[in-house]
């Protein structure tokens, strides 16, 4: 057997909490991966940093031959802009931006996992990615850019993100497509100007903008199979400036979501048709612009299985759930779409918490079955660390863990051709 240490409930909330008064939007978390480089590294991992610009990668290299196998564990680390409504001590210091997405929770679970990691027989190598800029959907593909999955080429990919709509000792995931596609479009339409008197003298794309958003919620209901999920909203209208001028412009803007499909592949080309097709009907033009910023996430069925049962040892099986799917996107999509791997919703709100104030440092953090690991090789491990702490944002270290340690990866961390075992319960 191979004891971890326990988990540091005092480390793990001061980690989460000062980082919670420190938020860093996308590609600006300097002191972020500045705090998390310096961590691994007293740690004993070998760290890169600047990887995808500000993010940090710690390898755990435990392999002993080049047949061994290398698991990633993701945590993204920017925060949103916004103004924190919670009254509490390490409520964010910097006006304009917050947590409010639990990217700290995320990066603090990171850091305790790579702490009780870093001592622990590995049969391969474990990769703990610090990603920035997940919420602008550009800091995986910047790490993948810059190498993150190569030297050592990693075999399986693990996420999680702590969910404020299901209740604290709850792992909710599911196979196949979990979290949708996030494309966006912006719609100019270009009419002429003129006064609100006289509008037959002007071409008012005020008007043609209102015909423009109803006709786009068609796409959905007449030009999309109705068993394929498709969700297209806009969001946001823009024009003119008095109120007695027509304006000589309107601008649209908006998301398209869906799980793939062939609405995924014809969403560009309808949005465009039907914005310039309205748009000319009333003699004006649209400009189209529409940018794809992250894929569907597909969790790999394999993949999904261990993670599933690593969960079932750590919260018991009636509280793994099936089922639980997003139309909200994930740029964790781009590392699932290059290796097999798995993204889980941990449970993070106690009953009765309305999840938009629910402060995480609420949660339980009680460690079922002691720190103690099976010494055996395989995949298993590393998910039964990592899903050891699932149970809700502390737990979610457990979690983690799980995901890593050699019980945990008879396939993964496992040497490719060596035969093993996946031995029953996880720390």
């Amino acid at each position: 057997m191979t004891t971890l240490p326990p988990v540091d409930r005092g480390q793990l909330v001061a980690t989460r909490r000062d980082l919670h008064q420190h938020p860093e939007l996308g590609f600006e978390e300097r002191r972020t991966s500045g705090l998390v480089a310096e961590r691994l590294q007293r740690l004993g991992y070998t760290v890169r940093t600047g990887v995808g610009k500000t993010g940090v990668v710690g390898l755990r290299d435990g392999a002993s031959n080049s047949k061994a196998r290398c698991v990633l564990i993701r945590a993204d680390m920017d925060a949103l802009p916004g103004e924190e409504a919670n009254d509490v001590p390490y409520r964010s210091q910097h006006a304009g931006k917050m947590h409010a997405c639990g990217h700290d929770g995320h990066v603090a679970i990171g850091l305790e996992v790579a702490r009780r990691l870093h001592a622990a027989f590995l049969p391969g190598s474990v990769k703990l990615a610090f990603q920035p800029a997940e919420e602008i959907s550009n800091g995986a593909e910047a790490m993948i850019r810059d190498g993150v999955l190569d030297a050592p080429t990693v075999d399986a990919a693990f996420g999680i993100h702590l969910w404020n709509d299901l209740p604290a000792g709850t792992i909710a995931l599911m196979p196949g497509p979990v979290m949708a596609s996030v494309d966006e479009f912006e719609i100019a339409i270009v009419g002429r100007g003129g006064h609100a008197a006289a509008p037959h003298q002007a071409i008012d794309p005020v008007l043609i903008a209102a015909h423009v958003v109803t006709a786009l919620q068609s796409l959905v209901s007449r030009r999309r199979n109705p068993f394929e999920e498709g969700v297209v909203s806009v969001t946001q209208m823009h024009a003119g400036h008095a109120f007695n001028v027509i304006p000589g412009r309107a601008d649209l803007r908006g998301t398209v979501r869906t799980f793939g499909g062939k609405f995924y592949d014809e969403a560009p080309q309808l949005i465009e048709d039907t914005a310039r097709g309205i748009a000319r009907a009333f003699g004006a033009d649209a400009e189209v612009r529409y940018r794809r910023l992250s894929k569907p996430l597909v969790n790999d069925a394999k993949m999904t299985s261990l993670m599933t049962g690593v969960a079932q040892d750590v919260v018991g099986q009636d509280r793994v759930i099936d089922g639980v799917r997003t139309m909200g996107g994930e740029d964790m999509s781009y590392f699932l779409a290059r290796v097999p791997g798995a993204f889980a919703f941990v449970g993070s709100a106690p009953p009765g918490t309305l999840a938009r104030k629910y402060d995480m440092d609420r949660g339980g953090v009680d460690e079922p079955n002691g720190g103690e690991i099976p010494r055996d090789t395989g995949l298993r491990r590393p998910v039964c660390v990592a899903i050891r702490g699932a149970v809700c944002w502390l737990d979610a270290t457990r979690f983690v863990l799980g995901l890593v340690l050699p019980h945990s990866y008879p396939r993964l961390l496992r040497p490719a051709g060596r035969p093993g075992r996946c031995r029953p319960g996880v720390p």
